[in-house]
């Protein structure tokens, strides 16, 4: 039986471009470990035209719990600005408030 992200990969094939779905596979490999895999995909979303804002939150917690804090400090910054830019205040203030909770080292 396929696992929940060899099912998401075989729709992929069919939708490469669905943000949802890769959104969801990077989700799958962060739950498996595969932290690079994972933020691979996410970059790739938050890279994209426009740039998906949930990326943004769940790069900046990935990053924070393997560690990279400095990088999910400027992950979250950025997204915060992307946020505002899409009128989307909510995601901007979940940002905001987890880039605080960091502190304010690396600023």
């Amino acid at each position: 039986m396929a696992s929940r992200r060899e099912k998401i990969e075989a729709m992929l094939a069919d939708d490469p471009s669905d943000q949802f779905l890769r959104y969801s596979l990077a989700m799958e490999l962060d739950k498996e470990g595969d932290h690079d895999r994972s933020l691979d995909q996410l970059t790739e979303l938050i890279e994209g035209d426009p740039p998906h804002v949930p990326s943004f939150f769940m790069a900046g917690q990935q990053l924070t719990r393997i560690g990279r804090i400095d990088k999910a400090r400027d992950v979250l910054r950025v997204g915060i600005e992307v946020a505002r830019q899409q009128g989307d205040a909510h995601a901007a203030g979940e940002m905001s408030e987890f880039l605080s909770s960091l502190g304010a080292l690396g600023e």
